[in-house]
C-alpha cells in the first residue's frame, strides 16, 4: 500500500547509516539509500519535524549460529555517514541491539515531542529497520517505511520485509511520495 498520510507530528528515524554498515555489500547500492535518506532528512528538517539518527555501537550478548565477526571492526564503524548528519536539532540515538527502541530513550524522546508517526529508512531492512518498525507499531506509533531508502545484505530478506512484514505494521512509500506528503 502506498503511504496515504503523514500525521502533523511525524518524525524521521534513520537506522544504522553508519560507516561500518554502509560499507557492507548490500542488495541495493548503499549510496542510493544514503542519498534518499538524506533527502528525507532535509525535507523533515525544512518542515521543522524531528530527525532521529540511530547508530549501533555494540551487540546483544548470547550465542548465534552465525558466530562472532570474522574480523575486528574499524574504529569508526559506528560513526554516522556525513551525508546524514547530525545537523543542528537532530537527535542521535545509540543502541546496542537490532531495534532502536530496546534499551534506548527513543520512545521517551518521541513522546516528549508529541510524535504520533515515524517514517523509517536505513540498513538493514530485515534487521535494524524491521526491528524498529515492529517496536514502533507495538508502541502505538503509525509507521511508514521509505521502501527505496532501505536495503539489506540479503535481497530475499529485504523483499520479505518490504512485501510481507511492513504492510502489516503500517504503510510504505517511496522517498518522493513521502516528501510529497510532507507538503
Amino acid at each position: 500500500m502506498t503511504a496515504t498520510v503523514l500525521d502533523p507530528r511525524t518524525a524521521l528515524v534513520v537506522v544504522d547509516l553508519q560507516k561500518g554498515i554502509v560499507a557492507l555489500p548490500t542488495a541495493h547500492p548503499a549510496e542510493g539509500v544514503v542519498a534518499r535518506s538524506a533527502t528525507l532528512a532535509d525535507a523533515f528538517r525544512a518542515k521543522g519535524l524531528p530527525v532521529f539518527l540511530v547508530h549501533v555501537t555494540g551487540g546483544a550478548p548470547g550465542r548465534t549460529e552465525s558466530g562472532a565477526p570474522a574480523r575486528e571492526p574499524a574504529p569508526d564503524r559506528s560513526d554516522l555517514v556525513p551525508e546524514i548528519g547530525p545537523r543542528d536539532g537532530d537527535v542521535v540515538v545509540t543502541k546496542q541491539q537490532w531495534g532502536a527502541f530496546h534499551g534506548t530513550a527513543l520512545d521517551l524522546e518521541l513522546r516528549r515531542r508529541g510524535i504520533t508517526q515515524v517514517v523509517l529508512s536505513g540498513i538493514a531492512t530485515s534487521i535494524g529497520v524491521e526491528s524498529t518498525a515492529r517496536a514502533a507499531h507495538e508502541h502505538g506509533y503509525h509507521v511508514t517505511v521509505a521502501t527505496d531508502a532501505v536495503t539489506d545484505m540479503d535481497a530475499d530478506a529485504h523483499r520479505n520485509s518490504v512485501e510481507k512484514i511492513f504492510p502489516r505494521l503500517g504503510e510504505t512509500g517511496t522517498t518522493d511520495a513521502i516528501v510529497a506528503l510532507l507538503g
